[in-house]
């Protein structure tokens, strides 16, 4: 069987993207300019969700842990309590699904890339076992065009650092933001920073959907009314929400939440 190669606008994105240079650099220096930078929710980036009529107290079932590890929406940028960020939004989600409580810590800065992760946050981040890890990054990967071999390098040694240390952890990785909905991106901007970040997804899924417990959310529905935070780049509460519900029902109706039983 021949290999399966990507549409050429996907191999050549990063080509593409150079060629429009003269016309994509200024839309972002005009972007950067023009946007506000949102803080990081505050601290702690960790919490817990009681399980189905079960009080913080009763200790009835051992809570799922949760990892979230990632960019900016790892570190809840958008939101003013990190309870309503990713970590604390993937947390209700997974009790609402499970009936089961859910302590979550989250991990990583405001633009990180994977190559950030492998290097600064990854080692100190898996010291103590999870049962679910939720990986959130490639937009700032996209944003800064890094190539597609270095994606898939630095998503592989995720996923080989993540099953080494803790064989018996599930990990999910969220689909790359659907760039060409982003009101805020000019054209061609916003088609440019879609093309490249399908080809690092490309990347990505091949690497993530071939382990057994490993999963990657497919491209997300369209955003609905209040999904972004006031910059229109980030999630608000609601797009956090939203978010964490659409992935844990994917994984949910694929059975990849089964993996979560023996723990």
């Amino acid at each position: 069987m021949s290999e399966f190669r990507p549409p050429r606008r996907l191999r050549l994105s990063r080509a593409i993207a150079a060629a429009q240079a003269p016309v994509l650099l200024p839309q972002g220096r005009r972007l950067r300019a023009s946007t506000p930078r949102l803080p990081d929710a505050p601290l702690p980036w960790h919490g817990r969700v009681d399980g189905r009529g079960e009080s913080a107290a009763s200790g009835a079932s051992r809570p799922l842990r949760l990892l979230v590890i990632g960019d900016s929406t790892a570190a809840g940028v958008g939101v003013d309590h990190a309870d309503l960020g990713l970590g604390g939004r993937l947390a209700e989600a997974l009790s609402a699904r499970t009936g089961r409580p859910v302590q979550w810590w989250a991990a990583g800065r405001n633009g990180a890339t994977a190559r950030d992760l492998v290097r600064q946050f990854l080692r100190p981040a898996l010291e103590q076992p999870y049962d679910l890890v939720f990986l959130t990054v490639g937009a700032n990967d996209a944003l800064g065009l890094r190539s597609a071999r270095a994606f898939r390098r630095d998503i592989r040694r995720i996923l080989e650092r993540t099953f080494a240390a803790h064989p018996q952890t599930a990990l999910l990785m969220s689909s790359l933001p659907a760039f060409f909905r982003f009101r805020l991106l000019p054209d061609p901007l916003r088609r440019s920073l879609y093309r490249h970040s399908q080809a690092l997804e490309r990347e990505a899924r091949a690497l993530v959907d071939a382990h057994p417990r490993s999963h990657m959310s497919p491209p997300p529905p369209p955003y609905t009314e209040g999904f972004f935070a006031s910059d229109e780049f980030h999630p608000s509460a609601i797009g956090y929400r939203d978010w964490a519900e659409f992935a844990v029902d994917d994984a949910d109706s694929v059975g990849f939440l089964r993996l979560l039983d023996d723990h």
